[in-house]
């Protein structure tokens, strides 16, 4: 069997605008810090979403939602058209090795790892989590939101136990003193056994992320998430030693599997970070080394096929926790716009991937193609 095609597909949805950040001073912090808001505004473009597929000289293919461009798929044409799709570590090494000669940034061939995994279950006839090996056979959600006034925390509090889950994510940028009186208010609310998680998106001080990481270890949230920027090493690695709190510091880092390690190996980070889209055998191999400190790897968003292989992976890497979802995650419908006919739906505090062969994607192959707007 030979890789004889890669074709990436750009699909559009008529009825959404497509979304662009504007960036906004946060208020009332000791520096200078920018967010974006937490409504996108819309443009004149519509709403689009990529997919590539990898395809074999004996009809099976691949396929994956991606963020790769057309420029970025040529490149990977010149160097795996002809070779064998089911020897995914010796193509992983020479990608990911050969990034620097490809002048691309680290994990950017990802989703073609991910459609070779899905070419290796179509093979065999077996879903991922059989190829990787189960470690359980559900992976329990957290919901998070975005920044918003207190009573928008306890409204998200109260629709993540009607989908029976049991942990709640803030993201907020208020600045640190702003935050501590509403993590204490709602951990009086929700009791003890509700697990509260912090996201301030890099809108802390160090001073700060140290003062509320205090209040959170009395509050017994899980951990802290992204206080500074990533850049800021030094301040991480005096942030983790000054807290027993976990300290989740390389979500901007977190497609460079080198440099993630390597801050869990000098100590400015506790936990690592993860996102799929950056390949799946990456991610396995950060998991892996995480194990081997004694912490563990927690995914990032939905990944790729709207929940498909993130739920594939949170139920087969045993030191993992959570699957981050969004209040517009819980239906399970985002992958319906595009054609998608089983995006996995949140129920009793869980996410279950599919039983079909490689990732379990089912389509609607007609609406596929009648929103494919580009072909590469």
């Amino acid at each position: 069997m030979k890789i004889s095609k890669i074709k990436l597909y750009v699909l559009e949805d008529p009825e959404q605008p497509q979304g662009y950040f504007k960036l906004a001073q946060v208020p009332g912090v000791r520096r200078t810090q920018f967010t974006h808001g937490s409504k996108s505004l819309p443009g004149d473009r519509k709403l689009r979403q990529s997919f590539l597929e990898v395809i074999t000289d004996e009809g099976v293919a691949g396929l994956c939602t991606t963020t790769m461009t057309p420029d970025q798929v040529e490149i990977l044409r010149h160097q795996v058209l002809g070779e064998d799709p089911l020897q995914r570590e010796k193509l992983y090494q020479l990608l990911h090795k050969g990034t620097r000669w490809c002048y691309q940034k680290p994990g950017w061939f990802g989703d073609f790892d991910n459609c070779l995994w899905d070419i290796l279950g179509q093979v065999t006839g077996r879903p991922v989590y059989d190829l990787i090996g189960k470690a359980r056979d559900r992976f329990p959600v957290y919901l998070t939101s975005g920044d918003s006034p207190p009573e928008v925390y306890f409204e998200m509090v109260d629709l993540a136990r009607e989908y029976g889950i049991g942990a709640y994510k803030f993201h907020t940028y208020k600045g640190g003193k702003a935050d501590i009186p509403i993590f204490r208010a709602v951990r009086e609310a929700v009791g003890p056994d509700f697990l509260l998680i912090n996201d301030p998106v890099c809108s802390y001080t160090l001073e700060e992320a140290i003062e509320v990481g205090h209040v959170m270890e009395e509050l017994d949230f899980l951990w802290l998430e992204e206080p500074m920027h990533e850049y800021k090493q030094h301040s991480y690695q005096t942030l983790c030693s000054e807290l027993t709190l976990p300290v989740m510091s390389n979500e901007t880092l977190m497609g460079d599997i080198g440099l993630s390690t390597q801050w869990l190996i000098s100590g400015a980070t506790d936990l690592l970070r993860a996102n799929a889209r950056f390949g799946t055998t990456q991610v396995l191999k950060m998991a892996h080394f995480a194990e081997l400190y004694d912490t563990n790897i927690e995914m990032n968003a939905e990944g790729g096929l709207f929940g498909l292989v993130h739920a594939h992976l949170g139920c087969c890497i045993d030191n993992t926790q959570f699957y981050e979802a969004g209040p517009d995650m819980l239906q399970g419908a985002r992958g319906a716009v595009w054609g998608m006919t089983n995006t996995p739906p949140i129920a009793d505090g869980h996410i279950v991937p599919p039983d079909g062969p490689g990732w379990g994607a089912e389509w609607d192959r007609e609406k596929f193609s009648a929103m494919t707007v580009e072909e590469h």
